[in-house]
């Protein structure tokens, strides 16, 4: 048995949670390629009119896997730190099945639901019985997973703080979700022309999920996304170790919509900048914003000193 799994939306969250514990029960697995332009248009031949790009680029890498495995592993988590996911989130299984309904393709779901306790492990239990595995060596092999996964977590969460105490250099909070700045296709260009211009780009999703959640109920306690929660409460914990803010929403993402006004709304006193992405190659728009961005910075805290 082969498993297929997609490197595209809680990929980028949970990779180590997910393909450890595969390798604890040692069934074989492949993860699709890095995010191109081919798995990008693919993905937007199974996609209705104003699809968000994440759901285009997971679609692609689903059609990629279809016809290379035994199963392609769908999780579906509706909820994450007691508050709410987007319904794309919640609506994965749904979505893939009848978006490849043509195709004889097996689907292993995964099923993270409600607020109980241990919602996580109850969901592997359920994947385990439905392999037919033994519960202890599903239980074992959950619980390596979910260590390697903390420790993951712990490490970068760490770097980061150790960057933001000990570099010099201008230091740019990037307000981001794991499946965008993750994504080689989206996220990782920004990256890369943010090392170009000399500075530190600090990944806010990096940052400890539960502390920045209990964090952004300083700001709104109506907030019901999740995974907006983690960067509103990063940038709460962290604004005053960072030189600005750059906010990365795909299109046409309406939490991100919604949530990236409320923050520069809020956080008037510092400089923020809103980058939105599509599907398009061309970065030299993104470059410039970035450039001007940079120089108002090195601008600032020029004159701080001064």
């Amino acid at each position: 048995m082969i498993v297929g799994i997609p490197r595209a939306l809680l990929y980028y969250k949970n990779e180590k949670l997910w393909t450890k514990f595969f390798d604890e029960l040692g069934i074989d697995y492949i993860i699709s390629p890095e995010t191109n332009k081919e798995i990008i248009e693919n993905g937007s031949k199974y996609a209705i009119d104003e699809t968000c790009l994440p759901i285009k680029i997971f679609l692609g890498h689903v059609d990629y896997l279809k016809d290379k495995c035994d199963y392609i592993f769908i999780p579906r988590i509706e909820t994450a730190q007691d508050t709410e996911t987007c319904l794309n989130f919640r609506a994965q299984y749904d979505l893939i099945k009848n978006a490849f309904r043509k195709y004889d393709i097996k689907l292993l779901f995964y099923n993270e639901v409600g607020h109980k306790k241990h919602k996580e492990y109850k969901a592997f239990k359920k994947l385990c019985k439905y392999l037919k595995i033994k519960k202890s060596l599903g239980k074992y092999a959950y619980q390596m997973a979910k260590q390697t996964q903390l420790y993951y977590e712990l490490f970068r969460s760490e770097y980061q703080e150790n960057i933001l105490k000990n570099s010099k250099k201008i230091k740019v909070l990037v307000l981001a979700h794991a499946y965008n700045i993750g994504d080689k296709y989206v996220g990782e260009p920004i990256l890369n022309m943010l090392k170009k211009l000399n500075t530190e780009p600090i990944i806010a999703e990096y940052f400890d999920a539960k502390r920045c959640v209990k964090e952004s109920l300083k700001v709104s306690k109506t907030l019901p996304w999740s995974y907006n929660r983690h960067l509103l409460g990063a940038l709460e914990l962290y604004k005053n170790m960072v030189d600005g803010v750059i906010l990365i929403t795909t299109y046409p993402c309406g939490p991100d919509s919604m949530c990236d006004e409320m923050i520069v709304r809020h956080y008037k006193d510092i400089p923020i900048v809103t980058l939105t992405l599509d599907a398009q190659d061309a970065t030299a728009g993104i470059e410039t914003r970035l450039e001007s961005f940079i120089d108002i910075l090195n601008y600032k805290r020029k004159n701080s000193y001064e």
